[in-house]
């Protein structure tokens, strides 16, 4: 059967009422009901108009849905939530916004380019996959996990940071001895230092 011929403002308006924060090729071929090779030359026409924009491979975002792009590297790599360096600077424990958004994730570790966004996902045993919250940016880890997820991989030597430069106003000494718990004793020691900063 053959398609009705829409315009490229047709195809942005149609898309842009979608409630999804990034489409996939699979995604297009449903709405529009057109095969893969036909959209291709559309997809290409609307990314080179600026009309759409190619976060990766197979994956889309219409320009007024740009600013999501953290909702969609959490659902594109699923399940993961925002951790490490990336959400403490959200909370306010780092001051400087690190270049990468780090996330954990129960699946294997990768590393993606989603348009200009450069994103790592890294994996977190099963048993060490908590203290998270959802929001409409996505899940995010509470400031006390992310302390403690940045902390398992210092203490793995996956990465460094300068702890003297924390800020840890706010921080629940607390929940951050009771989180540390599920962790390995060296990474229990790493957060008992910490929590004698804390009143």
């Amino acid at each position: 059967m053959a398609t009705t011929r829409i315009s490229d403002y047709q195809f942005i308006q149609e898309l842009e009422k979608i409630p999804q924060s990034y489409f996939t090729t699979a995604d297009l071929e449903k709405v529009f009901k057109r095969s893969r090779k036909s959209l291709a030359v559309s997809l290409h026409r609307l990314v080179q108009r600026g009309a759409l924009v190619r976060l990766s491979k197979g994956i889309f975002q219409t320009k007024s849905q740009t600013a999501q792009l953290e909702h969609v590297a959490n659902q594109v790599y699923y399940p993961s939530y925002l951790s490490f360096e990336s959400a403490l600077a959200r909370h306010g424990i780092l001051s400087q916004q690190p270049y990468s958004l780090t996330f954990a994730t129960r699946k294997r570790s990768k590393k993606l380019l989603l348009g200009d966004q450069e994103v790592q996902y890294r994996q977190l045993n099963q048993k060490y996959y908590f203290g998270y919250t959802q929001t409409p940016q996505g899940a995010i880890a509470e400031p006390e996990k992310a302390i403690i997820d940045q902390l398992y991989l210092i203490d793995r030597g996956l990465t460094s940071s300068e702890l003297e430069e924390w800020s840890l106003v706010g921080i629940n000494k607390n929940k951050l001895l009771e989180f540390s718990q599920a962790f390995p004793s060296s990474v229990q020691r790493r957060v008992e230092d910490i929590s004698d900063l804390l009143y």
